[in-house]
């Protein structure tokens, strides 16, 4: 401890020293006192002599020779003398976290060494020394001057890699400064491009791709990677591109986009190559990709990756066998697959809302009141269409009597529903299910006849059939302009469902009259922006685009601009922009110079729609700031509620697609709730249900589930929906248990029971077997469709008591658009479904880990078709097959491996 103090102490450190060496002989402490003060020393001083073994005295005495020589006037010693220190260094072994001992003992030679640099004059010699100082540099020298970049520039060598891992990483990351410092005082800066680019191939072969991916990136010319790539690095080089675009800002993350498609193109893994052109949002690159190659049944699985994403494609066949194709690109046989599936599980038999209600369990008599009126009757009709979603029977709609069927025991707008649901029940599977639906469209009851055309929108919901039996019935003028006003908003939303994503210009000259039709009830029209919305979801066309705005602005529609509808007018503008970035600019100028309440909702809808998915901090931050506002308590701040409204959805919205994000923003959702006013708070669980859609997270369940109780009727309305949303087709028991409970607490307030009875309904979807989650291909891919419909109930939602809970019911319904079976099929070339062991575990994150590590973690052997639930991935057992696509997930097809049978 004495010695500690002495350390701190310099004062008597200084008179200590002078007294030791004069009184005490060479004994042991005045060395320790000496080693001490050496350490205590300021950096440049020399060591002191006793620290040293015999062989690293040796070693100095060697190297401080080598350096006065070079300061003598004999100029024929410099080089040998310099290829000495270098062999030196070189050769140098210590251990990883020390500095070499040469550059330890060259350390306070540096400024002579710096000094003799400029004396001397140009020639070899001179670029030898300018190369050991750049070596020197890395221990040596202030931070801000750069010097190990400094003499590398001086000395061109070719053979930078002899100087080891340490020296290049130290080298690039002074690069990357100097670039930055150039770049802001507007310097040139190809020497530093040049020299990046040097090193790297020496990254690459070195397992360092990550490091090269970095170096280049931030020299902005990662553009030049592929021509460095060989089938060794590719494909790691790729994963970390791709993984880092969620990091990165416009435009660098298309641009990142781009050149992985290219190297993927590159090296012929055409499968990979169209799920970056799908995230691209390119249609002409998907093209491409698919006319790349003749191999058909490589063909088919590109369509199949593109049919997920709901990308309707126009590709010229050659030969008529080709249908096959067509079928994959149009999603023709997922009905098929689903139910091959329910027979595997064996959950074929269609399950009664009872079932899943189970009031023999819950506390209080809330099954026992109000058994039968037509309000409980409605909510079974929501139930049993999510839980035999896609199946083709239940007990309740499909049965044969006509007036059994359940559709008589409700009541007004609810029979529009209860009819609607039949689309859900039979969804995919269009011939069937038109004529089960068509008996329904003769009805007497104008509500009745509204329900089977929406019935009809929801069943070609993500199919495409060649005779668009869709657009046929729903366009036609009976229904279309009918003096009901149900039949025609089911007809015009029925189109939006059928054809979200489709882009079809035929709908223009449906649609677009009864957007700018100023004389039409608000609905209609909002109804008509919506669907064209999803029609032309992230196309950001400006058809559609101008004649919501012109609506807008129209003097006569200021009247109406109070309505309810209005938010689906601004809804449809902003589903144009979905994805698009910096695009959606424009339209955010042209809203800047509206003056009416709708504009500033309007533009915070088009904004978090444009970055929705891309996890960009700094719209999070702008959304923030827009939640933390105060709004004057009047009756004109209508718009300014809903604006930090859709700025709370919106925080969701853009977070979902990055897990750090989502951790991020339900903290700050808790914050909101604690703070927030009432308009925030009601938004915050839709939001929360928003960012874990069929992924039932505890601590997202369990922080909904208290504010299921809360004082506030709305917000606990919407925390009840977020809970179902959250476990949505999961079957998650604790939910399940959660939602009884619920049920039985609210049994005498209909609304609420309303909304938990939708919330189990969810949870069953698809007995189970379902996913409303907009992300797919291993969790890649944002599917726009899928996300606008969930965003369209939403916004609903944040008055669930005007649209929802009121008569407007049938919104529900745009959930359809991201409902999809969350499972693996494999098939064969043929697209016959053949059986394989599949491994189904936890998805492991591997990018940038070295070697070929495990993909997934405590998986289980199944046979397909398997289930996967959210995080999970799948891979083959054995190599007997090659899948052709790069991830196992939907419809998987399989070749047979030419090797295998030799292996046996």
């Amino acid at each position: 401890m004495a010695k500690e103090g002495e350390r701190s102490a310099p004062v008597d450190k200084g008179k200590g020293k002078a007294e030791d060496v004069k009184d005490v002989p060479a004994g042991k402490k005045p060395q320790k006192d000496e080693k001490e003060q050496a350490g205590g020393k300021k950096k440049g001083d020399e060591p002191q002599e006793e620290e040293l073994s015999e062989e690293d005295q040796q070693l100095k005495g060697e190297l401080e020779m080598l350096v006065e020589r070079l300061k003598e006037p004999d100029t024929s010693l410099y080089s040998p003398a310099l290829d000495a220190i270098k062999n030196f260094i070189k050769t140098s072994t210590s251990s990883m976290t020390a500095v070499p001992k040469p550059l330890k003992f060259l350390r306070p030679h540096y400024d002579d060494l710096t000094a003799l640099y400029e004396k001397w004059s140009a020639g070899p010699v001179k670029d030898s020394l300018a190369d050991m100082l750049s070596v020197l540099g890395m221990t040596y020298g202030d931070e801000e001057k750069l010097e190990t970049l400094k003499y590398r520039l001086l000395a061109k060598s070719e053979d930078l890699a002899s100087w080891g891992h340490e020296y290049i990483r130290h080298l690039a990351l002074e690069i990357g400064q100097e670039h930055q410092d150039r770049l802001n005082n507007e310097k040139d800066t190809t020497d530093l491009v040049d020299l990046a680019l040097s090193l790297v191939p020496y990254f690459l072969s070195h397992n360092a791709e990550a490091d090269a991916v970095d170096l280049m990136s931030e020299l902005e010319i990662i553009d030049q990677i592929p021509k460095y790539l060989d089938e060794n690095t590719y494909s790691r080089v790729c994963l970390y591109m791709v993984s880092m675009v969620n990091l990165l800002t416009f435009p660098e993350d298309q641009q990142f986009l781009r050149t992985a498609h290219e190297i993927y193109v590159q090296f012929n893994e055409l499968t990979r190559a169209i799920v970056v052109a799908i995230r691209l949002n390119d249609t002409e690159l998907i093209k491409s990709d698919i006319n790349a190659t003749s191999d058909k049944s490589l063909k088919k699985q590109m369509a199949f990756l593109a049919a997920r994403q709901q990308i309707w494609l126009d590709v010229s066949l050659e030969e008529e066998e080709d249908q096959s194709f067509m079928d994959c690109l149009n999603n023709i046989s997922i009905h098929k697959h689903f139910k091959s599936l329910g027979k595997e599980l064996n959950i074929l038999d269609p399950v009664m809302p009872e079932d899943i209600y189970k009031t023999h369990l819950e506390t209080r008599g809330a099954g026992l009141t109000n058994v039968d009126s037509a309000r409980h009757n409605l909510a079974s009709a929501f139930v049993n269409s999510f839980t035999n979603a896609g199946y083709g029977n239940d007990k309740m709609m499909l049965v044969d009597a006509d007036k059994s069927s359940w559709v008589w025991k409700t009541k007004d707008d609810g029979m529009l529903s209860t009819t609607a649901s039949l689309g859900m029940l039979l969804q995919g599977d269009v011939e069937e299910g038109l004529d089960k639906i068509d008996k329904f469209t003769y009805a007497s009851e104008d509500q009745i006849k509204a329900g089977a055309l929406l019935a009809i929108g929801i069943l070609n919901s993500g199919v495409r059939l060649d005779s668009d039996p869709a657009l046929a019935l729903l366009s036609d003028p009976d229904n279309l302009e009918a003096k009901n006003v149900p039949m025609r908003v089911a007809s015009i939303m029925g189109l939006g469902l059928a054809y979200a994503g489709s882009n079809k210009e035929e709908l223009l000259e449906v649609l677009l009259p009864i957007v700018e039709d100023v004389s039409l009830d608000m609905q209609l029209s909002a109804m008509a922006a919506v669907s064209l919305g999803l029609i032309f979801v992230g196309s950001s066309n400006h058809q559609v685009s101008e004649a919501i705005a012109t609506t807008l602005m129209d003097e006569d529609r200021q009247k109406h601009l109070k309505d309810k509808w209005t938010r689906f007018m601004a809804l449809g503008l902003a589903l144009l922009y979905f994805g698009r970035q910096e695009e959606v600019d424009v339209i955010l100028d042209i809203l800047k110079a509206v003056d009416h309440p709708m504009a500033k909702p309007t533009s915070v809808l088009a904004s978090v729609c444009a970055w929705a998915g891309t996890g960009t901090v700094l719209k999070l931050q702008e959304l923030l700031h827009i939640c933390n506002e105060m709004i004057d308590e009047k009756e004109e701040s209508k718009g300014d509620e809903l604006v930090q409204s859709y700025a709370v959805l919106g925080l969701s919205l853009i977070a979902m697609g990055e897990e750090v994000g989502q951790d991020m923003i339900l903290r700050q959702f808790g914050h909101l709730m604690h703070y927030g006013a009432s308009n925030i708070r009601k938004a915050v669980p839709l939001a929360m249900g928003l960012i874990s859609p069929s992924n039932p997270q505890m601590k997202v369940y369990d922080t909904l589930s208290r504010y299921s109780h809360d004082n506030d009727n709305d917000v606990a309305i919407n925390a009840i929906f977020a809970m179902g949303l959250c476990g949505a087709g999961t079957k998650n028991a604790r939910l399940a248990q959660l939602l009884r409970q619920l049920a039985s607490y609210y049994h005498r307030d209909p609304n609420s029971l309303f909304m938990v009875r939708i919330a189990q309904g969810l949870l069953h979807m698809g007995k189970g077997t379902m996913t409303l989650n907009p992300f797919h291909t291993d969790r890649q891919v944002l599917s726009r469709v899928s996300a606008a419909g969930l965003l369209t109930v939403l916004v609903s939602l944040i008055d669930a008591k005007q649209f929802i809970l009121a008569e407007h019911h049938y919104l529900l319904y745009f959930l359809i658009t991201a409902m999809y079976p969350r499972f693996l099929v494999t098939l064969d070339e043929d697209l016959q479904p053949v059986t394989v062991n599949v491994r189904v575990g936890q998805a492991v994150d591997v990018v940038g880990q070295a070697g070929r590590p495990k993909t997934i973690t405590g998986w289980q052997t199944q046979s397909t078709p398997v289930l996967l639930a959210y995080g999970e991935r799948a891979e083959l057992e054995d190599e007997q097959y090659i899948p052709l696509s790069s991830t196992l997930e939907g419809l998987v097809i399989l070749r047979k491996n030419p090797d295998w049978e030799n292996a046996e």
